[in-house]
């Protein structure tokens, strides 16, 4: 793993604010770590180039190492701290108390922890290794036919859709550049040719930068916009591909690198709706399908720290989806979000799909309260375009596109809704809002 310390000599291959500084940040850090046996070390810089300095030096020697959000609150950080045990904290000032549990050596030295699971609750930490991660990063590769990737990053590092990205340019000799979310939606662009360069959005940030005619048009030069860390909804798909943008849906997760499936962006283009097929260092089987979601993948994690799994030959995850017969990946919903209401299975992705289509509302999800007649009440919990609209206007639109059943049978206005930076929906606190508010009716 030495050899990563030759790749960062060459700075030209990072675009971004003081980037000239990482080579001497990383070497000096890995000095003082192959000092040290072994120690488990938490990188929560705010600084990319640190960041990157931090993870390469600590990838170079060997250490096991936590990719951590600096912005956690301080109950999410006690209990990354209790877990993790850490012999060396880079990027935060902290003061927390070790448990009284042995800070035991972790099996494996060079394993990468990449955090999942935040939004739902319990920070959950993925273990990773460098040969995990490039063996994503080789079927990206193989599956876009390319040798070199050049990636426009504006996703946190700590984030496997980050993380990824600079793995995809460091490995394969490509560039990276390195700008935050807001800088770019305040149109302030980099220098760079967008057609030699991939970029990654969540659905949240596409809807911003569309909003933008000049962002918009300078999105549409890029030769790939890959979309992925939620849901898309259709109207944002539709806009997108309006205005030509090489939109490429994907699928994936932190447990597997990154991308196991990808709609190419010609075929996004010419009308497909779907989560495209399966990269080649994957596979997905689904039996009796629809139905719960099996991966294969080289690229798969190793365990949940600190448990190694003990068979990763067939990991099963709470997606619904089934395979068409030209090897398309489509995605219905989540098991665990499935709502059964008077009997009846519904998933939450179909009715906000149509509460989207009625162009009344800005943002919106459903979700299940529990209720004494139904079993569970569809609960639509959204954001009016403007206070005029009234939820019996948008429930009317609903009788020609939904069975009666599935129409939500409380609506709650909001002025906003919980989402990570991913753009996920914190269905928690929403379920807990809710239940608030409607135990007032």
């Amino acid at each position: 793993m030495e050899n990563l310390l030759e790749n960062v000599q060459n700075h030209d291959w990072l675009i971004c604010d003081y980037s000239q500084e990482l080579p001497q940040i990383t070497t000096e850090l890995y000095l003082k770590l192959t000092q040290l046996s072994n120690p488990k070390i938490i990188i929560a810089e705010r600084s990319p180039v640190k960041f990157l300095a931090s993870f390469i030096a600590a990838c170079a020697a060997n250490c096991p190492v936590f990719l951590c959000n600096p912005d956690w609150s301080q109950e999410e950080w006690e209990q990354v701290f209790n877990l993790v045990q850490p012999d060396i904290v880079l990027g935060i000032d902290y003061n927390f108390s070790k448990s009284q549990i042995p800070n035991s050596q972790f099996p494996i030295s060079n394993t990468i922890m990449i955090p999942t699971g935040g939004s739902s609750g319990k920070i959950k930490f993925a273990i990773h290794t460098w040969q995990t991660l490039t063996a994503s990063v080789q079927g990206f590769t193989e599956y876009f036919q390319i040798n070199i990737v050049n990636s426009f990053c504006i996703l946190p590092l700590y984030h496997v859709s980050g993380l990824m990205q600079f793995m995809r340019s460091f490995t394969t000799g490509g560039k990276l550049v390195i700008t935050s979310s807001k800088t770019l939606e305040s149109a302030q662009i980099s220098n760079i040719n967008p057609v030699e360069f991939f970029i990654s959005l969540v659905p949240t940030q596409l809807q911003k930068l569309l909003q933008n005619p000049e962002l918009t048009e300078w999105l549409s030069k890029f030769s790939t916009v890959l979309l992925g860390g939620a849901p898309a909804w259709d109207e944002l798909l539709e806009k997108a591909r309006f205005h030509q943008i090489r939109l490429a849906p994907t699928y994936g997760m932190t447990e597997t690198a990154s991308q196991i499936a990808t709609l190419k962006p010609d075929e996004f283009l010419q009308g497909k709706f779907n989560s495209g097929k399966i990269l080649p260092h994957a596979k997905i089987i689904i039996n009796n399908q629809p139905a719960n979601i099996n991966i294969q993948s080289k690229s798969l994690a190793l365990g949940y720290y600190p448990e190694m799994w003990e068979n990763r030959d067939n990991f099963a995850v709470d997606d619904i989806g089934f395979l068409d017969n030209q090897g398309y990946l489509h995605i219905i919903g989540r098991n665990s979000d499935k709502i059964i209401t008077g009997g009846e299975n519904v998933y939450p992705t179909e009715i906000e799909s149509a509460i989207r289509k009625t162009n009344m509302i800005i943002d919106v999800c459903v979700i299940g309260i529990a209720d004494k007649h139904w079993g569970q009440a569809l609960t639509a919990i959204y954001i009016p375009n403007n206070q005029n609209i009234s939820y019996l206007e948008i429930q009317s639109q609903l009788k020609n596109q939904l069975s009666k059943f599935k129409i939500p049978k409380h609506w709650i206005s909001l002025s906003e809704l919980p989402r990570n930076t991913q753009g996920k929906i914190n269905r928690q606190q929403l379920q807990k809002i809710a239940e608030d508010i409607l135990k007032t009716y």
